[in-house]
């Protein structure tokens, strides 16, 4: 079983994160942390889009104000 558990160790420890191990030893702080900022601008792109959509609904009056919308109220 210990086996196992160091095999695990060495596929995410040499394997799947050697990027990160690359990125570590950089000298440019904006180089190593580009994975950092490329999750930074997903998540800005992505909340741009949801707020966009909710003021579609908002616009078009679609959105269920009552108090009843959802049983657990």
């Amino acid at each position: 079983m210990r086996a196992f558990f160091e095999g695990i160790e060495d596929l995410f420890v040499n394997g799947l994160f050697w990027p990160y191990d690359f990125f570590r030893f950089m000298e440019n702080w904006w180089t190593a942390n580009m994975v950092n900022w490329i999750f930074v601008l997903l998540g800005t792109v992505a909340f741009i889009y949801w707020m966009r959509q909710l003021n579609i609904f908002h616009d078009n009056g679609e959105e269920d104000k009552s108090i009843t919308s959802h049983s657990y109220l």
